[in-house]
């Protein structure tokens, strides 16, 4: 986990507060779950291995652990989870070298929480050392507090990454919300108590009790976020 000192928590005029918002990465924030898939692919084929299509809304969103293990296991590709963490993360990281896409009304919603100085968090499934290669597109000082993948005991579905993220800002969980793509992320952010904003990139989410789902990020800003909180 890398942090700055977070800015303070807000509250609006009408009382309700808003102490945070944290942001998934890919398929969230960046046009990245495609790239991921691909260098799956790719992998995999190195290896002797055709992946299925369907497979794909299996792994998406999911720690590389989950991931990985599921696809060596569906292949019977002749490989340790660890050899294939790394050269998934090594094509991964070629892929991204000269920038990574956003996602559309993700540029102007950072704008925005950084004039309002919302306290920001990015808290993604993907290794630190990729996350901090994405960043060198989207920009570090958006963001007060990062958390990796890598750097929690239990990953996405599991609430940590978002409890280690409101815990950096002295935060209330269910005070803060979540920007997320997959099911295995709004699983973690919802088990975390937090208010959830859901994107879906590749599969489907429904709308549920505590949970809003909307087609592009170009719908979401901070009014909308705020009111989320009651």
């Amino acid at each position: 986990m890398t942090s700055t000192v977070p800015a303070s928590l807000t509250r609006t005029a009408e009382g309700a507060a808003l102490q945070a918002v944290f942001l998934d990465m890919d398929g969230t924030l960046v046009d990245t779950e495609g790239f991921w898939w691909d260098v799956e692919v790719e992998v995999f084929a190195g290896l002797g291995h055709r992946l299925d299509e369907a497979w794909r809304d299996v792994v998406v969103g999911g720690p590389m652990s989950r991931s990985t293990g599921y696809l060596i296991e569906a292949t019977g590709a002749d490989i340790t989870l660890e050899e294939a963490a790394v050269l998934l993360n090594d094509r991964f990281e070629k892929r991204i070298g000269n920038g990574v896409p956003l996602m559309p009304g993700a540029a102007r919603l950072l704008a925005e929480l950084r004039r309002h100085e919302i306290p920001t968090a990015l808290v993604s499934a993907s290794h630190r050392r990729i996350i901090d290669r994405v960043l060198e597109s989207v920009g570090h000082h958006h963001f007060a507090l990062t958390v990796a993948g890598d750097e929690v005991t239990r990953t996405k579905p599991h609430p940590e990454p978002y409890l280690t993220a409101a815990r950096g800002f002295g935060a209330d969980p269910r005070l803060c919300a979540v920007i997320e793509d997959t099911a295995t992320g709004v699983a973690a952010a919802e088990a975390a108590g937090c208010r959830v904003v859901a994107v879906p990139s590749v599969a489907p989410i429904a709308p549920a009790e505590g949970r809003v789902v909307v087609a592009s990020l170009e719908e979401v800003n901070l009014t909308f976020l705020r009111s989320l909180i009651n």
